[in-house]
This record gives C-alpha cells, sequence and structure tokens, in this order.
C-alpha cells in the first residue's frame, strides 16, 4: 500500500547525498591532465570560432568536458534520489537485473524502471539494448509468477516526451516520471529547492580549484602549443588526431 510522501524525509536525504555529488566534482577536477582534455575533445571546433588566446581554448575545452562529466555525476545522485522517493512511497528498490534499476508495485501493477537524466540520452543502438533488457526482465518475473501487469518504464528525470507510449514500454519524462514514482504532482517542482543546500559555499570551493587549473592548464599550453605568443594549431590537430607511433 502506497504511502504519503514525507517531504521532510526528501530534505534530509538531499542534504546527506548533495555534498557526494560535489565532493566528485572536486576530485575530478583535481586529477585532470591536460593532454588527456585536448585527445578528448575536438581541435577543429575553437578554431573555426576564431580563437586566438590559449587561456579562451583551455577554457572552453575544459568546460565542455566537465559540462559532461558533471552530467554523468549528477545523473548519478538524480537516480539515487528516484530509487529513495519510491523506497518511501511503495517500497520501491534498486533491481538486481541488468539495466533495469528501480521495481516497484503498485495494487496491480509491476513496474521496472530504466532511469535516465534527461529524455535525449541514448542512440538508436542503446535504445535497443533497454528493450532487451526489459524482456528479459519480463521473463524473470514472469518465472516468479507475480499475478501483476508488468509494466517498463523509461523515467528521465527532467524534459517532456509527447507521446510516452513506445509500444514494449512508457517513456515518462520530468513531472510524469516523478509523480509515478511518488505520486505527487508537485513533487518535481519541490525538489529543486533542497538542490541548493549550501551549494554558494561548495561552488566557491570548486571554483578556487578551477581558477588554479585553468592558470596552470594555459601555463602548460603556452608552453607545448604556442609559437611567437600565436596557437600552433598544426602542432595541436597532429598532437589530438595523428596517428600513434
Amino acid at each position: 500500500m502506497a504511502k504519503t510522501l514525507n517531504r521532510r524525509s526528501i530534505s534530509t536525504f538531499v542534504e546527506a547525498h548533495i555534498g557526494d555529488f560535489h565532493i566528485a566534482r572536486l576530485q575530478g577536477l583535481s586529477a585532470l591532465q591536460l593532454d588527456r582534455v585536448l585527445l578528448r575533445k575536438n581541435p577543429y571546433l575553437p578554431r573555426a570560432k576564431n580563437v586566438l588566446t590559449a587561456q579562451e581554448l583551455v577554457q572552453s575545452l575544459l568546460d565542455a568536458h566537465l559540462s559532461s562529466q558533471e552530467e554523468t555525476m549528477f545523473g548519478h545522485f538524480l537516480e539515487a534520489l528516484a530509487v529513495f522517493v519510491c523506497g518511501e512511497v511503495f517500497g520501491g528498490r534498486k533491481s538486481s537485473a541488468e539495466g533495469i534499476d528501480l521495481e516497484f508495485e503498485t495494487a496491480r501493477e509491476r513496474y521496472i524502471v530504466s532511469i535516465k537524466s534527461g529524455p535525449n540520452w541514448g542512440n538508436s543502438r542503446q535504445i535497443a539494448k533497454m528493450r532487451d533488457d526489459f524482456k528479459k526482465a519480463r521473463r524473470i518475473i514472469g518465472r516468479e509468477q507475480s499475478g501483476k501487469s508488468i509494466i517498463a518504464v523509461n523515467g528521465c528525470c527532467y524534459g517532456r516526451d509527447r507521446q510516452p507510449d513506445k509500444d514494449d514500454y512508457f517513456k515518462y519524462c520530468g513531472q510524469s516520471f516523478w509523480a509515478l514514482i511518488s505520486g505527487d504532482e508537485r513533487l518535481y517542482v519541490d525538489i529543486i529547492e533542497p538542490l541548493g543546500h549550501r551549494a554558494k559555499e561548495r561552488n566557491d570551493d570548486f571554483m578556487k580549484a578551477y581558477a588554479k587549473i585553468i592558470n596552470t592548464f594555459t601555463q602548460r599550453f603556452i608552453e607545448q602549443f604556442c609559437v611567437g605568443g600565436a596557437i600552433d594549431w598544426e602542432k595541436l590537430v597532429r598532437f589530438n588526431s595523428g596517428r600513434t607511433p
């Protein structure tokens, strides 16, 4: 039987775990190496945008790297929050089935959920893999003879999808997803407030470390990839894309 969602328990969970995200951001920043960033990012784009200074180039590549990294880190946090919320209301739990992040039951249905951050998360091959994971989970649950309809859901923590029925699964995004796992139509709005817990203080620490990385990487980039004060684009492209000796 579903329980009423306790707002205070959500705030307590967020305040207890959001720090892990900020710690991971700092650790990820501290572990960065200039060569690694330069090898992973497109060197042609800043040239096409007429980037002229080493700092601007380093900062643009670093920001692109960090944005992708942080999206992944925060996605893990949101997944954990979704499992916690569903556990509080429906007794939901982390699934042991491959590719399934959450399982929970209502009076008539049993849900198997693959959680993603946003709606545009995968290509056709990745979506096919998710569909296959849903089929396998259905077979396993079927052998358990649960007696309930098994509903597969791709749950996205933010965004929208105007056609949630995908034939063999449903795609619920944003408000629809949070309402499904909590029974609360306002939850998708209300969770934004506790996410700011000590955010300024933690971001100040991050920005201090970020400034040091920008300065250090810029100095190293000038030493390695600048000639007469100008960026040596050919040397940079050779480093990024040339055949490995």
